[in-house]
C-alpha cells in the first residue's frame, strides 16, 4: 500500500476526523522513519518528509492534549530494529534539530532564544554546512577510541565499533589528553567521487545501486564485514560533543570546533562566525551557491548560539536544543508522478524519450518534463508510465529521475516501448545493435530533420549550392518557401521577392546556382541524401560499385556488405532509408526536377586503380588535395587520411608532415607530385 504523503485536511471543529488525520500522519512517518533509519531506503524525499512532519507538528500544537512520549514530534529517528549490532544506550541523548525553511521561521527561531536569554540583541551564531549523513557518536575512554555508535533513536543506537574503526581520518587515539570520558558527534559522509564509483562497481556485477550518497554511507557503515566498510572511502566530519569528564572545555561553539581539529577530527572548513541576521542570510546564500561545488551533500546550514553558556540556558525541548536550528535548503529532490512518456525526433533524427510528470517544484524550479535520453536509460532504471519516482535537480543541472519507488507502482503502470514508426512522419524507426539511440529513417522528409537535411543538401560536397547558407535556409522555411530539399528546385525569382529585404539580384543568384547544382554526380547525390553514417567515401563506394541508383535500390542488405568499406550497421542504414516510401518520394521529385549526372560509372574492377589506397599530404602546386583524391577516386582508388602498412603510397607534397614521416618508417612508398601527374596519366590512358 503506498504511504499516506497527503492527508485530507480536516475541519478544526471535527475533533474526530483531526484525530484520525493525526493518526495517519503518525504511522506515515513512522513508516518512512523505518525506511530511512534501519532499512536505507527511503520512498519519500526529504521534503515529502518534512511537510508531513510539519503537518503533525501544526496538528498536536493545535491539540497538545493529544501529544504522548511515543509521537514522532518527541522522539529522535527510528527503534532500532535490526538483531545485525549490539544496542548502544548514549550516556547523553543524541537530539535532532529542528528545521528553519524560511526567513521568517529563522526570525522566530533568533527571536525566541533571544527573549528566554534576556537579551536586548539576537546572540551570536556559529554556523556550518549540515551534512547529510550518518550521525555518528564516538567514545573515548582515558584518550582512546573505545566504542562508536548510530543515533537510533536518540536513546538507543548500534555499536558499529569495529566499522567506524576503518575510517582513515578518525582518530583511535587522542593526542597529549586522557580525558576519562569524552563523546565525539558527527556525521559520516560519502564523496560524490566515491559514490560514483560505488554505483559503477554495483552496476558492473549487477548489483543494486544506491540511490544517494547518504544511503550508500548509511549502508557501508553498517555492514557485516568491516572489510567491505574499508573499501567504501567513508569520512568523519566532527560537529559537536555529548558527555566529557575529566578535561575544561572551550567556552564557544567555534572554539570547541578549532579544538576538535587540533585533536585530529576533520570538521567543516567552512565554518564561521555570525554577528547580524545580515551575516546569517549572506552565510546561508553563499552557502546555498557553492552547494553545488563541494564534495559532499549539504542540505542546508546548521547555526549554534556560540556561547556554550548560553547554549545551557536555553536547554531542550523533547527532541532538539533550544539554541541550533537547521536552516534547510530549497529540495534539490523531490517524488513526482510519471503521467505519460512522449518521444521527440531531434535534428538528426534521434527519438529521445521524455517524461511528463505531475509538476513538483524542485531545486528552485517547477519541472514537468525531464528528458530520459534513452529506451535503454529506460530499461536500466525501471520507469513505468504511472511510477512515482524521485527527481532531482541541483543547482543549473538538467532535472533527472535518480530513482523508481518500487513499492509504489500502481497495479495499472505500463511499461514504456520504443516505437516502431517515427511520431512526426510516421517513418520507420531504426535502432541498430550495439547503438543506444534510435533514429527517424526519413532523413529527406522528416519536418524535425528537414532544417539540418537541407543545409547538408546545399553543403560544398554535396549538390553544392553556391550562396544557399544556414541564413538563407532559415529563412526559406520560416516564410513556408519550402519544406523539403526537392523544393529548392521549384523557387522562383518572384518567390524569393516575398521575402523581407531580398533585392532582384541576390534572388538572380540563387536560383542560378540552384539551377547549376542539377548538373552533379552520382557519388554527390548520394552524399547530399544525408544517409546516416555514408559520407563520401562511403557514397563514392556505393557509387562505384552499382553504378546507377536502380541497382543500389534494388540490394539487399548483404549485397551492399560487398561494397568496400560498408559493413553491417552501413548497410542496415542505407537499406532502410531506401525503403521509405516519403524518401523515395523527395528522391524521384529531385529527378523530376533536373537533377542529373554522367551516365553509370564502370564497375570498381574495371578501373585501373582499383584495389589502391593512397594517403595525401602536404600542398601540391597544380591541384588542390581535394581534385587529387577526386581524379585518383575517379580511376577506382581509395584515398585514406591516415597511413598504415596497406598503403600503396603516400603523395607528399610541400611542408608533409607526420604523415610522411611515419610512410618512411613502415617502409611505404612516397610519390612527389610529379610521380602523382605521372600516376595520373598513365591511368587515364
Amino acid at each position: 500500500m503506498a504511504p499516506l504523503l497527503n492527508p485530507p485536511e480536516v475541519s478544526r471543529h471535527d475533533p474526530a476526523a483531526a484525530q484520525a488525520r493525526l493518526n495517519a500522519l503518525r504511522a506515515a512517518i513512522e513508516q518512512h522513519n523505518f525506511r530511512y533509519y534501519v532499512l536505507d531506503a527511503p520512498s519519500v524525499s526529504d521534503a515529502e518528509f518534512d511537510q508531513l512532519f510539519c503537518a503533525l507538528q501544526a496538528l498536536e500544537a493545535a491539540h497538545p492534549e493529544w501529544i504522548t512520549p511515543e509521537s514522532p514530534t518527541q522522539r529522535v529517528g527510528s527503534p532500532t530494529y535490526t538483531t545485525t549490532f549490539a544496542p548502544v544506550t548514549h550516556a547523553q541523548p543524541m537530539l535532532s534539530l529542528d528545521n528553519a525553511f524560511t526567513e521568517a521561521e529563522w526570525d522566530a527561531f533568533a527571536t525566541r532564544a533571544q527573549e528566554r536569554l534576556g537579551r536586548n540583541t539576537p546572540p551570536v551564531f556559529a554556523a556550518e554546512p549540515k551534512f547529510d549523513g550518518l550521525a555518528i557518536n564516538l567514545i573515548y575512554r582515558d584518550g582512546a577510541l573505545v566504542q562508536a555508535a548510530t543515533r537510533g533513536d536518540g536513546q538507543t543506537g548500534e555499536d558499529v565499533t569495529l566499522n567506524v574503526r576503518t575510517l582513515a581520518n578518525i582518530p583511535q587515539f587522542l593526542p597529549d589528553i586522557r580525558p576519562s570520558l569524552l563523546e565525539v558527534r558527527g556525521e559520516v559522509v560519502l564523496s560524490h567521487t566515491a559514490f560514483a564509483a560505488l554505483n559503477a562497481a554495483a552496476e558492473a556485477v549487477g548489483d543494486k545501486k544506491f540511490v544517494n550518497p547518504r544511503n550508500a554511507a548509511a549502508g557501508s557503515l553498517r555492514q557485516k564485514d568491516p572489510r567491505i566498510t574499508a573499501q567504501r572511502q567513508l569520512q568523519f566530519f566532527a560537529y559537536g560533543l555529548g558527555t566529557a569528564e575529566g578535561l575544561p572545555l572551550p567556552e564557544s561553539q567555534l572554539a570547541l570546533l578549532d579544538w576538535l581539529a587540533s585533536l585530529g577530527f576533520t570538521v567543516s572548513e567552512y565554518r564561521q562566525l555570525c554577528d547580524s541576521r545580515a551575516a546569517v542570510l549572506a552565510y546561508y546564500q553563499a552557502m546555498q551557491a557553492r552547494r553545488t561545488t563541494l564534495e559532499y551533500d549539504i542540505d542546508g546550514v546548521v547555526f549554534k548560539v556560540n556561547s556554550r553558556a548560553e547554549q545551557e540556558a536555553l536547554g531542550f525541548i523533547a527532541r532538539a536544543p533550544r539554541w541550533a536550528i537547521a536552516y534547510k535548503f530549497p529540495a534539490e529532490e523531490a517524488v513526482s508522478q510519471v503521467q505519460s512518456v512522449d518521444f521527440q525526433v531531434g535534428r538528426t533524427g534521434a527519438l529521445t524519450p521524455v517524461a511528463r510528470i505531475a509538476p513538483v517544484f524542485v531545486g528552485g524550479v517547477t519541472v514537468a518534463n525531464i528528458t530520459l535520453h534513452n529506451i535503454d536509460e529506460i530499461t536500466r532504471k525501471d520507469i513505468h508510465v504511472g511510477d512515482f519516482v524521485t527527481v532531482r535537480r541541483a543547482g543549473d543541472v538538467i532535472p533527472e529521475i535518480i530513482a523508481v519507488l518500487p513499492e509504489r507502482r500502481p497495479a495499472d503502470a505500463a511499461a514504456i516501448a520504443l516505437p516502431r514508426v517515427c511520431p512526426v512522419c510516421g517513418s520507420e524507426v531504426l535502432r541498430v545493435d550495439g547503438e543506444a539511440i534510435a533514429r527517424c529513417s526519413g532523413g529527406l522528409f522528416c519536418p524535425a530533420q528537414r532544417r539540418e537535411a537541407i543545409k547538408h543538401f546545399a553543403s560544398r560536397k554535396a549538390l553544392n549550392i553556391d550562396g544557399l547558407g544556414d541564413k538563407w535556409v532559415e529563412l526559406l522555411l520560416e516564410h513556408g518557401l519550402i519544406a523539403h530539399v526537392d523544393d529548392l528546385f521549384s523557387l522562383t525569382v518572384a518567390r524569393l521577392l516575398t521575402l523581407p529585404r531580398m533585392g532582384e539580384k541576390s534572388a538572380q543568384n540563387l536560383i542560378d546556382a540552384i539551377e547549376a547544382a542539377k548538373n552533379t554526380t552520382l557519388p554527390r547525390f548520394l552524399y547530399a541524401l544525408g544517409i546516416r553514417e555514408v559520407g563520401e567515401v562511403t557514397a563514392r563506394a556505393l557509387a562505384v560499385h552499382f553504378g546507377a541508383l536502380e541497382p543500389l535500390f534494388a540490394a539487399s542488405v548483404e549485397e551492399l556488405q560487398t561494397v568496400p568499406d560498408v559493413g553491417p550497421v552501413v548497410a542496415q542504414h542505407v537499406y532502410t532509408f531506401l525503403r521509405q516510401p516519403h524518401n523515395i518520394e523527395v528522391m524521384n521529385n529531385l529527378i523530376a526536377a533536373g537533377v542529373h549526372w554522367p551516365k553509370p560509372a564502370p564497375r570498381a574492377a574495371a578501373l585501373p586503380l582499383s584495389g589502391n589506397t593512397y594517403v595525401l599530404t602536404g600542398t601540391l602546386s597544380t591541384l588542390t588535395r581535394e581534385e587529387a583524391a577526386a581524379r585518383l577516386q575517379a580511376l577506382g582508388a581509395k584515398t585514406s587520411s591516415s597511413v598504415s602498412a596497406k598503403t600503396t603510397a603516400v603523395i607528399a607534397g610541400e611542408a608533409a608532415g607526420s604523415k610522411l614521416t611515419k610512410a618512411q618508417a613502415l617502409g611505404v612508398p612516397v610519390l612527389d607530385e610529379a610521380a602523382l601527374q605521372h600516376l595520373l596519366a598513365i591511368a587515364s590512358a
